[in-house]
């Protein structure tokens, strides 16, 4: 008979401490994104990616599949740990991926990471660059990475502390999880979310997306190390990075729901099948 019961008390034990796990984790979410309640967060229902930061906090993240989805989409919020709008967008994102427009003719499978910078977001003052002083969207192996990181960091940004490189390639636990999700996954399309420059970027093949709710297609250039040249440019992998208007407060819900509807759009024109 105890034998019997020790799976199910496992069981019991191991979703109680997820439950518990993930009510922490929307506890600091709630508490540092504009535009997030507990019941958005919860309803998020975050997986443990087995993923930890420099200072081991958990990088959560959540797949939302179709049935028989073929096009794959991996959308990313606060590499920079003070954009944290670009967070919030991603938990509101969770929520419609959950329920799929009826006309949609190909079904996506959606990962989305809300955080990849947890020890940016939730420093006191949360900062841009990871716990180890990385700027992580400048840490992904480009090539001549070593001949041109240190000498744009040095020349172009004048040593800015807030935009170091890192001494290395992937030097970074972040950033190694997240080349590690685009060899597995193996997206169709990659969405970052920044903020504050209020436009729209693209990196790598197919016919960019013109416009993304209020936001324009205005592309800002190639830098050394960024996910963009990494998987856009070097990898060919399409690259759409949101730069939203402001890294403190949070689209409205009709912003995000038009940004997610005219994103949809656009996958289904270019990048279905």
């Amino acid at each position: 008979m105890w034998l019997r019961l020790i799976p199910i008390a496992f069981l019991v034990t191991c979703l109680v401490w997820k439950s518990d796990a993930m009510a922490g984790a929307c506890d600091e979410f709630v508490a540092r994104l504009p535009g997030v309640q507990m019941p958005l967060c919860l309803a998020a229902q975050l997986q443990d990616m087995q993923a930890r930061s420099v200072k081991d906090r958990v990088i959560w993240g959540r797949d939302v599949a179709g049935d028989d989805a073929k096009l794959r989409i991996l959308v990313i919020g606060a590499i920079h740990g003070d954009e944290m709008s670009s967070s919030s967008v991603v938990f509101h994102w969770i929520g419609l991926a959950q329920v799929p427009p009826a006309d949609m003719p190909q079904a996506v499978y959606w990962r989305f990471i809300p955080a990849l910078n947890p020890d940016g977001l939730f420093a006191h003052p949360s900062r841009r660059v990871n716990a180890n002083g990385v700027d992580l969207n400048r840490n992904f192996p480009t090539p001549n990475w070593e001949r041109d990181a240190r000498v744009y960091w040095e020349n172009r940004t004048r040593r800015d502390p807030r935009r170091w490189p890192g001494a290395k390639p992937l030097s970074e636990p972040e950033s190694r999880f997240l080349l590690d999700q685009i060899t597995a996954f193996k997206p169709n399309l990659i969405v970052s979310i920044h903020a504050p420059y209020g436009l729209l970027d693209f990196d790598g093949p197919s016919v960019p997306p013109s416009r993304l709710g209020r936001l324009y297609l205005d592309q800002v250039g190639i830098y050394p190390g960024s996910l963009g040249n990494y998987a856009g440019v070097h990898k060919r992998v399409p690259v759409v990075t949101i730069e939203l208007p402001n890294a403190n407060r949070a689209p409205t819900d009709a912003e995000i729901h038009q940004m997610w509807t005219d994103l949809l759009r656009w996958t289904q024109d270019r990048l279905g099948s």
